[in-house]
Order: C-alpha cells, then sequence, then structure tokens
C-alpha cells in the first residue's frame, strides 16, 4: 500500500451495503472509517428522544436549528474491529440503527442547518485525509475534490431483504413489507430533498452489488483503491 492518503467517498442508496463495506475497506487499507449516515441518525436520535418529532412525524425544526451546537457526535473503535457511534459522549450505536431512526432519518437529514453542521463535522473529520467516508452526499457537497468516489446501489427489494435479514439476526422484531416501504420511501426523499439531494458525482464510479459477495466486492474496492493511490 502506497504511502499516499486519499479521501475514499463511497455514496449511494439506503441499504445498499455502504457502511459495510467502507468498513471493511478502512480497517484493511489502515484508514480511518467515517459514517456519515450514523451522525444523521443520531441527530435523529436527539430528536426523538427530546420530543422534537411528534407522533405524525412532524419536526420542530426551528427546536432542532437552535439545539445543534450542543450535540456532539464522535465514533469509538471497538475490540472487534467495529466502531460505536457516541451522541454527546453515550454510545447510542444499538439505538440509531431501530426502525423508529430510520422512518425518520431522511426528513432530518433534509434540512439544510443539519446538513450545515454535520459536513462541517465531517469535513473536520477528514481533513488529514486517510479516511473512509460513506454517505450520500461525499463526492458531490462534503469531499467534491476526493481522490476516489464510488456511487453504489442495489434494487428496492435486495436492499430491504439485506436490511430486513440484518434487523431479524439482531433480534429486531420488523417484517419485510415495513423495511421495504422505508427502504422506498428513504429513496424518494434522499432524490427530491432540496438541499444536497443524492446523485452520483460526475466522476464517480459505479457499483451494482446486487449479486455480488463480499470477497468479490471487497477485491474490487481494493482494485480501485490502488488505481487512485497510484494514478
Amino acid at each position: 500500500m502506497s504511502d499516499k492518503k486519499i479521501i475514499i467517498a463511497i455514496d449511494g442508496y439506503s441499504s445498499s451495503g455502504k457502511s459495510t463495506m467502507a468498513r471493511a475497506l478502512a480497517a484493511k487499507i489502515g484508514y480511518r472509517y467515517i459514517d456519515s449516515g450514523a451522525m444523521y441518525r443520531a441527530v435523529t436520535l436527539y430528536a426523538l428522544n427530546n420530543n422534537m418529532i411528534d407522533a405524525q412525524g412532524n419536526i420542530d425544526t426551528s427546536a432542532l436549528i437552535s439545539v445543534l451546537p450542543s450535540i456532539s457526535i464522535d465514533f469509538r473503535p471497538m475490540p472487534d474491529g467495529t466502531q460505536h457511534t457516541l451522541l454527546n459522549g453515550e454510545d447510542v450505536e444499538t439505538e440509531i440503527r431501530q426502525l423508529r431512526v430510520s422512518d425518520n432519518v431522511s426528513p432530518i437529514a433534509a434540512i439544510k442547518e443539519v446538513r450545515a453542521a454535520l459536513t462541517a463535522m465531517q469535513r473536520s473529520l477528514g481533513k488529514d485525509k486517510g479516511i473512509v467516508m460513506d454517505g450520500r452526499d461525499i463526492g458531490t457537497t462534503v469531499f467534491p475534490n476526493a481522490e476516489l468516489k464510488i456511487f453504489v446501489n442495489a434494487s428496492a427489494e435486495m436492499r430491504a431483504r439485506r436490511r430486513f435479514l440484518e434487523m431479524s439476526d439482531k433480534g429486531d422484531n420488523v417484517n419485510y413489507e415495513e423495511v421495504l416501504a422505508n427502504v422506498v420511501r428513504r429513496d424518494h426523499i434522499d432524490e427530491t430533498r432540496a438541499e444536497s439531494p443524492l446523485r452520483r458525482a460526475d466522476d464517480a464510479i459505479d457499483l451494482d452489488n446486487s449479486y455480488m459477495t463480499h470477497e468479490e466486492q471487497d477485491a474490487w474496492l481494493e482494485q480501485q483503491v490502488n488505481k487512485a493511490l497510484h494514478s
């Protein structure tokens, strides 16, 4: 592996496996992994726990914006090689993966002030390069000059099946239809929001991983990294 340090931006649709591949890639090449989606989930959890989102999903936007400066998000490496998300110093990794957070994260992520605050955090985390960051707008907005950009996709049905199996394995009581509806809804919100909508960067490399094994995907990613490092 080259001594050269780069920024690797992995964008794509919800439940496309971005986080899993980004985490594995970072571990393999010795980079820091930043899960930008977890950051938006953490803000969503904060809003839910502080009654800023009602039962109908309406957000008290002004209240949330006013507390953004007091919200701190960081990541803690774990002994097994994974990392947990910290919200104001508290480990919230399990809570942010629940369906109630998934159901509300896209509207929260569409708020301009939330995106501005988290974009600033993300740029700060990447100032020294040597990172792999995944999300929706990493290659288009957060790091438009990233040396390697990947855009990941798979069918909504395939992504929902993966998400359903992942949540079921963790013991969550969910059904496939609920998860599929959540994936389709999040796709629509992510693609149509006014602030930093989900789109493929012009210089991104496409990856449709619908029928790839983890081994095939990891090998493909490592090949792209090697090309970027030696270009």
